[in-house]
């Protein structure tokens, strides 16, 4: 019984941040199931760091390489075969769950994130092309990426709402699945087959928040970000227990997870565990680098924790305000560096490909 078993019996699933042709060519991944570990997301930084470092696509790129393929068309090859392998290898727990867990995540060109039609459209190209009902395709929830994922939704994709920090955005996000959910169902389609994740970004508000604390409240460094997942929970466990959501469960949906994402530890003094720990229950998940699960399996202490001291989160956010601490400029700051962020990270990976593709042409 593992802790990541016991957060399980808790309500949260645990999934892995993290994925590479090594990792699931080693075995490493179905280990971590063994562990119960119940699902994988990617990002482009992920796959940059996959995919650059090391020889272990370097066979693969050779071979797309001379067959003519373009860059961004052999990432994409990569992309396809490693989502493909680990959904593959993920279905008895898709299955076993009856389609909660299981899914295996790959995002949309982030530099399509303020391009609504776009992203609709490579969302449905993505789905189709992996073909699997335990895929999640990741849309940044910019103000055209919501709308996306609202008509992804009504479409029948499963989507992983990313890069969301605020609780606005996450009631956002959560009231953009209804919509799309209750648009498939007026028009008499199957709504239980369609799942969604809303990924509330954690570590990176402490790391924004605690430089602005240190001389005038350094009693509340290090808890922001954990009041602000906390409060987004709240507000979620509002939102899906609304008379409009009560009609959907009745057409056999099922409710928008939150998703706990950047929950590895950046600062050092902080408990490396604390963004785990902290966020454990019901209705839940949480994505884990392979460090921090690893920290989390040795030393993690599990409690359901995730609606503890809600009051003292208000006050908290409450004195924020009182000193002048705008947090929604804040959120709408790391959303935009956010995807900024994966840009970068992407046009990163292209280059990488580039360079690889380029001694085999």
């Amino acid at each position: 019984m593992t802790n990541i078993w016991k957060a399980a019996e808790l309500g949260q699933s645990i999934w892995c941040d993290y994925i590479s042709r090594e990792l699931l060519s080693s075995g490493g991944l179905d280990e971590m199931m063994e562990k119960g570990v119940r699902g994988v997301t990617s990002n482009p930084a992920i796959f940059n760091k996959a995919i650059s470092k090391g020889d272990g696509y370097d066979d693969a790129i050779k071979t797309m390489a001379k067959s003519g393929m373009s860059d961004l068309d052999i990432y994409e090859g990569l992309a396809l075969e490693d989502i493909s392998d680990a959904a593959d290898r993920m279905t008895p727990v898709f299955e076993a769950t009856g389609g909660t867990d299981g899914y295996v995540s790959l995002e949309v060109d982030p530099r399509l994130a303020d391009d609504e039609e776009r992203t609709v459209s490579e969302a449905l190209r993505l789905r189709s092309l992996l073909g699997r009902p335990n895929v999640m395709i990741k849309i940044p929830a910019t103000e055209a990426g919501i709308s996306a994922l609202e008509r992804a939704t009504s479409a029948g994709v499963s989507v992983n709402a990313t890069l969301i920090f605020s609780v606005a955005q996450t009631e956002a996000v959560g009231r953009a699945y209804i919509r799309g959910l209750k648009a498939r169902l007026d028009r008499g389609d199957d709504v239980s087959s369609v799942r969604s994740v809303a990924s509330l970004f954690v570590s990176r508000m402490d790391s924004a928040v605690d430089p602005l604390l240190e001389e005038r409240a350094s009693d509340l460094m290090g808890k922001i970000a954990v009041d602000n997942a906390r409060l987004a929970y709240n507000r979620w466990g509002e939102i899906f227990s609304g008379a409009d959501w009560q009609l959907l469960v009745k057409a056999g949906a099922c409710p928008q997870r939150m998703l706990w994402a950047s929950t590895g530890t950046k600062n050092r003094s902080y408990r490396d565990t604390l963004y785990v720990e902290e966020l454990i229950g019901p209705d839940t998940v949480n994505t884990v680098p392979p460090a921090t699960m690893d920290a989390f399996l040795d030393h993690g202490e599990v409690e359901n924790r995730v609606a503890f001291d809600l009051d003292g989160a208000f006050h908290r956010r409450q004195r924020l305000a009182d000193l002048g601490v705008d947090l929604d400029r804040i959120c709408d700051g790391l959303r935009e560096s956010g995807v900024d962020a994966f840009v970068t990270a992407f046009d990163e990976l292209l280059k990488a490909v580039e360079e690889k593709a380029s001694s085999f042409r």
